[in-house]
């Protein structure tokens, strides 16, 4: 008898200890998920633990915090420091007094400095690429002119035949003599093709290289693993640098799905000279620091002779989880108040939190003329799905959305507010880049530099179609469901 009553309580003495964990967790849940977390974030978190109490707390353990492991942010805070001092002592010179600003940019400037950017420096000059090879072709130059460094830092970073010239143009500089030092991240690094020959390749060159926020757990190296280092930029000598929107990949990204359908990828590029190159060479060395611990020493070179007889004036805005707020999306916002005529936006993956989107209402509602550049067709289909549930909104806002046209992905990442101020870097306008990706930004301001970016916009223009409000309340019921979920899983970060 006692044998039959334990085989039928072991189902119940099972499904209450079910009930009472799953109980736990959602509890427990009420206290840590909401803590420093938008309400958006914590309702879409809470919502996925209530209802898959353990798949959701395995997810959250996984991707639920965006910070840093501890020893990293300690590094970050020094390298941050060390920035700042080389700054203030070597760059005083340069640094752009106010009332050379326009209206409304000093105090972005200083907003952007309070938050942990460079200064506002005077004496740059800025020329824009969107030739994809062409930008290659100008990256390989510059390298061959370089005489004692050559730093290269990019998300995606692989040697196939169209990134070749600038591989050989390395291997060239180094049998030079010149210092050629490479990062590039882990992951992208691990999920595109061609990751064991470009790691050969920068190792049979010479080049000193690393990776980017590595996830190997047996080395004692991990956090979330989607926190990823997203920049783009290059630095020669500290004379000469590039930074922007594109990998140090082919256009199609290698990878099969996209040749099958055709799909290349549309991106900008701007290429520096000037006091702002050693802005660039700052954010390299700090990451540089991070994850080799090697102090540089190129900032405080005095050999390095920097032409200050350009007429721009830049700030560099690096941004991410190293840091204590969201820089990029702060100067973003407070940049986008200051419009009074035209905003122009590009952003392949625009998931905007409310701060954007009530400043985009409030530059339309005070008569600023807004318009959204973005691809017709996606490569990514969640963040596609998030990124069309609000093109309503911004259409009924009065918002312009203008869609490139396929087989391309419009992949540059930029905005211009008025006639002479405009930003350009790797960071999307999405909550990705605002909060879990390490980005690079550069403010511009200047006229001419405005007025060649309102020539891209042209071109963007005639090989995109508008789309109007009529053709969106058309779209059927299928792709509003799939807009709307995709839109709640973009509030899990």
């Amino acid at each position: 008898m006692a044998f039959t009553w334990d085989l039928v309580s072991l189902p119940v003495i099972w499904a209450w200890s079910v009930l009472i964990i799953d109980n736990v967790i959602r509890i427990i849940a009420l206290f840590v998920v909401p803590r420093n977390r938008r309400p958006t974030s914590g309702m879409a978190w809470l919502m996925a633990i209530f209802f898959f109490p353990v798949p959701g707390l395995i997810l959250f353990l996984i991707i639920g915090s965006k910070r840093l492991p501890k020893h990293r942010e300690q590094k970050q805070e020094a390298i941050n420091h060390f920035v700042a001092q080389v700054a203030d002592r070597e760059e005083r010179e340069v640094i752009t007094p106010a009332t050379q600003l326009q209206d409304g940019l000093d105090s972005v400037a200083r907003l952007g400095r309070t938050l942990g950017a460079q200064p506002m420096l005077s004496g740059n000059k800025a020329s824009i690429c969107i030739d994809y090879e062409d930008s290659f072709a100008q990256m390989a130059a510059a390298i061959r002119q370089a005489e004692v460094f050559v730093h290269i830092e990019f998300y995606i970073l692989v040697h196939d035949t169209t990134t070749d010239d600038v591989f050989q143009a390395m291997r060239e500089a180094v049998e030079r003599g010149v210092e050629v030092r490479v990062l590039l991240d882990h992951i992208s690094a691990v999920r595109n093709p061609g990751a064991k020959r470009t790691k050969k390749s920068l190792t049979d060159m010479g080049a000193e290289w690393d990776y980017m926020l590595p996830v190997r757990p047996w080395r004692g190296e991990y956090q979330r693993p989607d926190l990823r280092n997203h920049r783009k930029l290059m630095v020669i000598d500290g004379k000469v640098g590039f930074m922007g929107s594109q990998n140090l990949v082919d256009s199609s990204y290698n990878k099969p799905a996209n040749r099958r359908r055709g799909l290349h990828w549309k991106d900008l590029m701007v290429r520096v000279e000037g006091p702002i190159v050693l802005g660039l060479e700052a954010v390299f060395q700090g990451d540089w620091y991070l994850e080799t611990d090697e102090y540089l020493n190129h900032l405080v070179d005095d050999d390095i002779e920097v032409d200050h007889s350009g007429e721009l004036e830049c700030q560099i805005v690096p941004s991410g989880p190293g840091y204590a707020g969201e820089n990029n999306l702060q100067v973003f916002v407070a940049l986008l108040y200051t419009a009074k005529r035209r905003i122009s936006i590009t952003s392949p993956y625009f998931v905007p939190d409310g701060s954007i989107m009530n400043a985009l209402r409030a530059a339309t509602a005070r008569g600023v003329d807004v318009e959204l550049f973005v691809s017709e067709t996606g490569d990514q289909a969640v963040v596609y799905h998030a990124q069309r549930s609000y093109y309503e909104e911004l259409l009924k806002a009065g918002v312009r959305i203008w869609m490139f046209k396929p087989p391309y992905i419009l992949h540059s990442k930029h905005f211009t507010v008025d006639d002479a101020v405009a930003v350009v870097g790797s960071s999307n306008m999405d909550q990705r880049s605002f909060g879990l990706n390490m980005e690079i930004s550069m403010v511009v301001h200047g006229e001419d530099f405005v007025c060649d970016l309102d020539q891209v916009n042209d071109y963007y223009r005639e090989n995109s179609r508008e789309l109007t409000i009529e053709e969106w309340d058309k779209q059927p019921l299928r792709s509003q469901l799939l807009d709307g979920l995709a839109r709640l899983t973009s509030a899990l970060q």
